[in-house]
């Protein structure tokens, strides 16, 4: 289970305006990734494409041998839904439903909420804020609404995670249980995870670390522990 990217790119824009130059990157299973790089690099941009959010405008990306492009659009929600996790910049909760409610929403999809309970219970536990499952959003705070939405994107113990800057709305000791677990969710489930992140102690967790410049690879690093 292999991410490929071959010759991928990115333009937006009439003139377009190429944000990921053609790139070639392979991502093996399990790996821990992170990409890096100043503003505007296209950092979120490459990892859109990667999780199937966004199409490219060349090349071609390949998950287990599978062009995304080339699935039909049923086939394509039902892969994201049972092996991609997402974590976005902004937690995209539904404010009519509780804490609780939104962490199992990936569940009920496939109608195994009820199965699913005991395990969301233990992910808000382990994210401190099982005392807040019966709060909508709006009484929650951001970091403890952030963490709802990390909690959601594990809850099918996806063999995929993409995550764009999860951190950026936690203080320093929360942003610290987040990428610990998410660092040992991924050696334990040997779940891939891709991470953006701007934060070079973040970022130096990975088993590989990616600096983007301009849209195209400039370095890349490995880690080791």
């Amino acid at each position: 289970m292999t991410i490929i990217c071959q010759q991928l790119s990115k333009s937006f824009g009439d003139p377009p305006v190429q944000i990921i130059h053609p790139l070639e990157l392979q991502v093996s299973d399990g790996e821990f990734v992170s990409i890096s790089g100043m503003s505007g690099s296209g950092k979120s941009t490459l990892l859109y494409l990667m999780s199937t959010l966004d199409t490219p405008s060349s090349g071609q990306l390949l998950i287990d041998d599978v062009d995304p492009a080339a699935m039909s659009v049923d086939a394509l929600h039902r892969f994201r839904g049972e092996s991609i996790g997402f974590v976005f910049q902004f937690h995209y909760l539904l404010p009519e439903l509780t804490a609780l409610e939104n962490v199992l929403l990936p569940a009920r999809r496939w109608h195994r909420h009820q199965e699913k309970l005991p395990w969301a219970l233990e992910l808000l536990e382990r994210f401190d804020i099982v005392s807040e499952r019966d709060k909508r959003p709006s009484q929650l705070s951001g970091g403890q609404q952030q963490r709802v939405a990390i909690v959601r994107a594990l809850m099918m113990r996806p063999r995929y995670l993409f995550a764009d800057e999860p951190t950026g709305n936690l203080d320093s000791i929360n942003s610290k249980v987040v990428m610990d677990f998410l660092k040992q969710a991924s050696r334990e489930w040997r779940m891939t995870l891709v991470l953006v992140t701007h934060e070079p102690e973040y970022a130096a967790m990975a088993d590989r670390e990616i600096f983007l410049r301009d849209g195209s690879i400039v370095e890349e690093r490995l880690h080791s522990g």
